[in-house]
């Protein structure tokens, strides 16, 4: 009988042959510790990813809907429609494809200049150095936050998502570092008040927003761009570092996507198909559903099993080989339904950018695992530093 705790040490140090056993034989696997379920197949998450019996704003993370230790606060990814319709619409301008195309130029530069001070030395830090570095100075411009409080805010992120051995879940720091966000973007918005500024940005538009026919409080300001900044800097770091790993394991693949760099996006997001940063995310039952001959109450969790749905092979063939070549009609590496990532453009445009620039100006990289750290947790699988070496160039 299979056995599924995403805070077990097992699980934690792989979870791939657990998730195989969970799709073969309790596709709706029940958590009694946590009152919750945990869905592992493909079609089932993509179905109930636009499911109205189920509500995110009990929360959509292990910390808020297992073990209740993270505060639900107001943020767009915590809202359900209506409201939620209205302000994703709104928001959702400042990041379609011909607006986050007006960002390439500056995410190049910082790619090129990122390159330029690495490639004598032969080796850089994929996260830190090169993915962070354009992740939050992007999201930055993005949302409408000063560059120069990029160090501060990567800091705040970075220990917003830290764990620590024996505790499950948020740290005491990472709650603080979420409350410092507040604080940050509450004075950020007091600034701009302050000001009167009229900029057409997510700022401005947080601030003029009504959600039930009031307009939003500071605090409730700050946690949506709260959200935005964490979502738009922290995943893309680590889904770029999964990326030139895998492709340090397959200079074969390596050399033809360097040959083909047209090919680049569909190769990003097998990569993101394969190696998945954020295991699961979760929703709250409203209305009974029926699964599988199982019954989901009201007030339980639902856990969509996003790494395992992607490694289903009632979906992909041969779903645990990296083929980038692969087109598959579907993914779930940004969601599904009408809380699917809303930054997915923007990420998509940031890979691009570094795989081009690194495959055509350091393609020899190889892991330096002496001086890379694995990040396995319950919420999120990859590397917390991922150091590759080259060949020095001028």
């Amino acid at each position: 009988m299979v056995h599924y705790d995403p805070f077990s040490a097992e699980v934690m140090e792989d979870p791939y042959p657990v998730y195989a056993r969970l799709r073969a034989e309790a596709p709706v696997h029940f958590l009694e510790k946590y009152g919750a379920w945990a869905l592992a197949r493909f079609e089932d998450v993509w179905t109930l990813s636009s499911d109205p019996r189920l509500s995110v704003a009990q929360g959509t993370t292990p910390s808020q809907v297992l073990t209740k230790v993270q505060p639900v606060t107001p943020m767009l990814n915590l809202m359900d429609p209506p409201d939620h319709t209205r302000l994703r619409v709104k928001l959702r301008g400042f990041l379609l494809p011909r607006a986050i195309g007006a960002l390439e130029p500056m995410a190049r530069e910082i790619v090129t200049q990122c390159l330029d001070e690495v490639l004598p030395k032969g080796r850089v830090d994929v996260l830190g150095e090169f993915g962070m570095r354009l992740s939050v100075r992007i999201a930055c411009r993005a949302v409408g936050i000063p560059l120069e409080d990029a160090a501060l805010l990567a800091s705040l992120v970075n220990r917003f998502f830290g764990r620590e051995p024996g505790v499950d879940g948020m740290t005491a720091d990472g709650l603080a570092a979420a409350q410092e966000l507040i604080v940050y973007f509450m004075e950020l918005v007091a600034a701009r008040e302050k000001q009167g500024s009229t900029v057409e940005d997510p700022v401005n538009l947080f601030r003029h927003a009504e959600v039930g026919g009031r307009k939003l409080a500071p605090e409730e300001i700050a946690s949506h761009l709260s959200m935005l900044i964490i979502g738009g800097s922290e995943t893309f770091p680590k889904t770029l570092a999964n990326a030139m790993w895998r492709l340090s394991e397959h200079p074969d693949q390596r050399a033809w996507l360097r040959a083909n760099p047209a090919a680049i996006p569909d190769a990003y997001r097998e990569t993101l198909r394969y190696d998945m940063p954020t295991q699961f995310l979760c929703r709250t039952v409203t209305e009974p559903i029926e699964l599988h001959g199982h019954r989901l109450e009201p007030g339980q969790g639902v856990c969509f099993l996003y790494a395992s749905a992607n490694r289903d092979e009632r979906e992909f063939e041969n779903p645990d080989v990296l083929d980038l070549q692969r087109k598959p009609a579907r993914i779930l590496s940004f969601g599904a339904g009408i809380h699917s990532c809303i930054g997915l453009h923007v990420a998509q445009m940031e890979a691009r950018v570094c795989l081009e620039e690194a495959l055509r100006r350091m393609p020899d990289w190889e892991v330096d695992w002496a001086d890379s750290e694995r990040l396995r947790t319950e919420f999120v699988q990859g590397f917390a530093k991922l150091t590759v070496a080259f060949a020095p160039r001028s």
